[in-house]
């Protein structure tokens, strides 16, 4: 293990080359499946009861408590406590000890220690800035980011003027670790802990630093896009890539440390028991805003009963979704955590035209070019394959065929900047990337002029080009909001058997841009997963907790939550209420949940009763109740209309309300109609409020 920074910059240079995080079918790369995560050997044991966070127990109290259950087990000292966010501890239990903790009085929950993925990917390739990045907001609220690690060093990070009123709930420490000291906290990283006991120190690879830092980039990706500082140049390779801001740049960030590099890559993650402690270490610093990028949660589980104490100590809690849409339900099923699926951003689009008219539009942000095409495999270099030159591989095209022309490459086989690489380098002018079966299109920052097709505007273009030999093509970007889309959601879709509707909302999570840190040898970019979706959306929570301080966890989630707008062509089980905009919301209406009635539910098993901000509906259930508040400062008129169902009725009483500041009513969701065994009729409840806010409320029926 090195002893210091630069020995961390040599030590992580493999790094370089690729950073691959537990990932997606929609990543950057054609990357195989994840490797299951391994058990560790602790045994994670929860008590009965709230942790301190609820105010209603001293952490002495909850301190003998445990004292008492391990004495009974003849069990030493845990390696982990909870008192905090919950009331529990991680500890290595012998069977005999195990079998003896079933029979104790006033636990919970007991669960094996598990290795948890990261819910992204990244690549130090492909690169887009954003255009017009946020330059205020978030100001004297922090976020906290249970991931794995950050990056100091970063500009997204730099103890830059303007950061606004520091934050006056905070009491976090800074603590000191390999190639990490005091100083290195500052205004802007204001917070800094590590938990590695779960993994293991001899389960990390030898690039790793025991400390905040971070050498795998995921962490700080994520701080970045929640809270990096706003107009940071983005330079790449000697280009100039725009400039970046966060979503909440002016808030503080707090990094917790707990995901870590395993020896091989397919080992990284993050264990429960360091993931639980930090969370616990993170309530009790008094975050504002916690981040949870990692997968896992599909019931209650520890994490999720952690999370709940959380949400007792007025913590906005936002939880990623997770990828495996195949093989797994939605992450973080627990009502009290804002969970965040993906979709592919308003993506920029380049259309390719050919003589007379004929032309396809894809992902790209091409400048105006025209030249002659030539496709790939028709200009492989001597001793090369036309299949590898089809997919554009390094040193696979001839440059006296492929000088000056716009290049038809094939998707598959390397990544897709690497592709634009080989042209460039090649002297082509520019590339059209065509899909070979469906799939995503997306806008990349290239290394030439790109548009990249699916697959059947690609087969179309190709055979245009195999007929006209030499033909001339032209490509250019789609300008305004015509060459804006957005795609449906591709991570995990909720449960429809589960008590609460998740997720609660999706993102953009396609080739999202991010600070990296200096050990990958690169400063920048872009990830993709509902790690980056879940970032965007703490970036928004942080937003509305600056703008309205008086506004409890539950208000701030609902907000969120309620101003997303649907996704065409995507169910509600795969949305939420669909995706998430950019800036602060401005509506006035919210479905709030006092602090106490998350555990009362959980206790008595009737979660599918609170006032989520979503309805699931199975067989058997007609009716469901909510009721909104007006956290506006003026009494309005508020109606609401039920959108987008096909087999059933759905009626809502009443129909329209008047509030005051402050003031509540319920309304009632009354479903009638077929009731036909694995169908899903879905929709939303619109309530529209007379100063022009939108407040969306989805529903799902699986009847």
């Amino acid at each position: 293990m090195w002893a210091g920074r630069a020995g961390r910059l040599l030590g992580s240079s493999a790094l370089a080359l690729a950073i691959t995080l537990t990932g997606t079918a929609a990543a950057l790369g054609d990357d195989a499946p994840p490797t299951p995560a391994p058990s560790t050997a602790f045994t994670l044991v929860t008590l009965q009861g709230p942790g301190t966070s609820a105010g209603t127990r001293t952490a002495a109290d909850l301190l003998a408590r445990q004292d008492a259950v391990l004495g009974a087990l003849g069990a030493g000292e845990p390696v982990y406590r909870w008192t905090t966010a919950l009331n529990g501890f991680a500890a290595r239990l012998t069977d005999s000890q195990l079998a003896a903790l079933e029979h104790q009085r006033g636990i919970a929950a007991i669960e094996a220690d598990t290795v948890r993925p990261l819910a992204g990917r990244t690549s130090l390739a492909a690169v887009r800035a954003a255009a017009t990045p946020r330059l205020r907001g978030g100001a004297g609220v922090v976020i906290g980011v249970v991931d794995s690690g950050i990056a100091p060093e970063s500009p997204a990070f730099a103890d830059v003027p303007g950061l606004g009123p520091d934050p006056e709930r905070f009491s976090g420490v800074c603590s000191e670790g390999e190639g990490w000291v005091a100083g290195d906290c500052t205004r802007k990283v204001v917070g800094a802990r590590w938990f590695v006991e779960g993994f293991g120190r001899d389960a990390v690879r030898s690039s790793e630093s025991f400390s905040a830092l971070d050498d795998l980039g995921h962490g700080t990706q994520v701080a970045s896009v929640a809270a990096g500082n706003a107009g940071v140049s983005v330079r790449v390779d000697g280009r100039d890539a725009g400039r970046f801001g966060g979503m909440a740049p002016q808030a503080r960030i707090a990094a917790y440390k707990a995901c870590w590099g395993a020896p091989d890559p397919s080992g990284d993650g993050c264990s429960t028991a360091d993931v639980v402690s930090a969370v616990d270490a993170a309530v009790a610093d008094r975050v504002d805003v916690l981040n949870l990028a990692l997968a896992g949660g599909e019931r209650i589980d520890t994490l999720q009963r952690a999370l709940l104490g959380a949400a007792e100590a007025d913590v906005v809690v936002i939880g990623a979704a997770g990828n495996s849409a195949r093989a797994a339900f939605a992450a973080h099923a627990a009502p009290w955590v804002t969970t965040v699926g993906s979709a592919i951003g308003r993506m920029s689009r380049g259309r390719v035209s050919v003589p007379g008219g004929a032309s396809w539009t894809g992902g790209g942000r091409p400048v105006d070019v025209r030249g002659p095409a030539v496709l790939a495999q028709d200009a492989a270099a001597p001793g090369v394959s036309s299949h590898d030159a089809g997919q554009c591989r390094q040193g696979a095209l001839d440059s006296r065929l492929v000088a000056q022309r716009i290049v038809v490459c094939r998707r598959g086989g390397i990544g897709r900047i690497d592709k634009s690489q080989t042209v460039a380098q090649a002297g082509g002018r520019a590339m059209v990337l065509v899909n070979r079966s469906p799939g995503a299109v997306t806008a990349d920052f290239h290394a030439v002029p790109t548009v990249h097709l699916p697959a059947v505007a690609g087969r179309e273009l190709s055979r245009w080009v195999a007929r006209h030999p030499g033909g001339r093509l032209r490509m250019s970007r789609v300008p305004g909001a015509a060459g804006e889309r957005r795609t449906p959601p591709w991570s995990a879709s909720g449960d429809p058997r589960g008590a609460t509707l998740k997720p609660d909302a999706v993102a953009d999570g396609d080739a999202v841009l991010g600070a990296l840190p200096e050990s990958t040898g690169r400063s920048w970019g872009v990830f993709s997963g509902s790690s980056a979706a879940a970032a965007h959306a703490s970036g928004l929570a942080a937003l509305l907790r600056a703008e309205h301080p008086g506004w409890s966890a539950s208000t701030v989630r609902s907000m969120v939550v309620t101003s997303a707008r649907p996704v065409p062509g995507a169910t509600v089980l795969s949305q939420g209420t669909g995706a998430l905009p950019s800036r602060a919301p401005r509506a006035h209406l919210a479905l709030e949940v006092e602090a106490g009635a998350w555990r009362r539910a959980l206790r008595t098993n009737r979660l599918a009763e609170l006032n989520a901000t979503s309805v699931l509906l199975p067989a058997g259930r007609t009716t469901a109740v909510r009721r909104v508040t007006n956290v506006g400062s003026r009494p309005e008129y508020f109606s609401v209309t039920a959108r987008g169902f096909t087999s059933h009725r759905v009626r809502v009483q009443p129909l329209a309300v008047r509030l005051a500041p402050g003031e509540s009513a319920a309304f009632t969701i009354t479903v009638s109609g077929p009731s036909t065994p694995g169908r899903l009729d879905d929709g939303q409840l619109v309530w529209l409020g007379a100063r022009g806010g939108v407040t969306r409320v989805p529903v799902a029926l699986t009847r």
